[in-house]
């Protein structure tokens, strides 16, 4: 497999997009470290669903252009959309408000690769923060390991639904094969990056993971969460099907995450972990289950087993 070529040069300029909402707790991290980054945007755009809490106040005093709308009118992909519409760059990257950028360099070294014509986005490294639990710890460095690689339609083969794997939490996208692939679709629950990048990858680009790019996020899901969260991959699979007939089923990837966990808990001693793992890993399966199966179950009960409750007031 080949591996992304990061040496230096000219890079085509570059916007900043992210939506935020109530970020006034990780923001100020947010920009402290993009400021510092040795690459710099040529503007950041902010998409801000009403916030209540100093989130516009700090996007301002860095500079930021902010687009304030209804939170009922937030749409992952929709939003984003109207974003990366608007983004003067040749280059669009996306970050969530909590995802801070590790080193100085991160952000030039996730965009390197877009210098090739046939690579058309990348991601970066999500490191797990200070505060992560072993096993949330363990599912950032299984998704984002140290090694950089190349994807491209052709190695759907080899690694399935994973060829798709991408997080608009730190990744970037050429405009041009994005704005050919229709950029990211409306009324998804969540999921806009991945579904994408399918289609940018059969559109004949490749996807870079670069390794040595990297931001700290991380989640402490609660078991609740992990089930509800399971929940919108589930929806996501059931409406998108064309996802997993050209790429391939998410049981695989599963099991094979669950079994590295185990190994994981049990190398490093914490064995009192094992149990939570386990249960956590029955809720996830419970939890997608139930998504694929949502037209099965009564409307009322849907908003309850989603994360993104908002969503099924608008789509169902």
């Amino acid at each position: 497999m080949p591996q992304p070529d990061h040496q230096s040069r000219q890079t085509s300029p570059i916007s900043v997009v992210i939506p935020t909402l109530n970020g006034e707790r990780t923001l100020e991290h947010f920009f402290a470290a993009l400021k510092r980054q040795h690459l710099q945007p040529i503007e950041i755009l902010v998409a801000d669903s009403s916030s209540t809490d100093r989130t516009v106040e700090i996007c301002r005093s860095f500079g930021a252009e902010i687009f304030v709308i209804p939170r009922t009118e937030f749409d992952h992909g929709g939003t984003r959309t109207r974003m990366a519409e608007q983004a003067k760059g040749e280059i669009v990257v996306f970050f969530t408000q909590d995802a801070i950028l590790a080193t100085r360099d991160a952000l030039g070294l996730l965009v390197a690769p877009l210098q090739k014509n046939e690579v058309a986005c990348s991601y970066g490294r999500q490191l797990p923060n200070k505060d992560a639990t072993p096993v949330a710890a363990h599912l950032r460095l299984f998704n984002y390991p140290p090694q950089s690689s190349l994807r491209t339609y052709e190695d759907r083969g080899q690694y399935g639904l994973k060829t798709i794997f991408i997080s608009n939490s730190f990744a970037a996208y050429r405009k041009e094969p994005l704005a050919a692939a229709g950029y990211f679709k409306n009324g998804l629950i969540f999921g806009e990056d991945t579904c994408t990048l399918g289609r940018i990858l059969a559109a004949g680009y490749g996807v870079a993971y670069v390794g040595e790019a990297a931001v700290y996020h991380s989640h402490n899901y609660s078991l609740g969460e992990e089930l509800r969260r399971s929940f919108d991959i589930g929806v996501l699979h059931s409406r998108e099907k064309w996802l997993l007939d050209t790429y391939g089923n998410a049981e695989g990837v599963g099991v094979h995450y669950v079994r590295s966990a185990l190994d994981t808990l049990l190398r490093e001693k914490h064995v009192l972990l094992v149990p939570d793992c386990l249960l956590r890993s029955v809720m996830k399966l419970i939890g997608y289950k139930l998504g694929r199966a949502y037209t099965k179950i009564p409307a009322t009960w849907l908003p309850t087993l989603s994360m993104n409750r908002l969503w099924w007031q608008r789509y169902k």
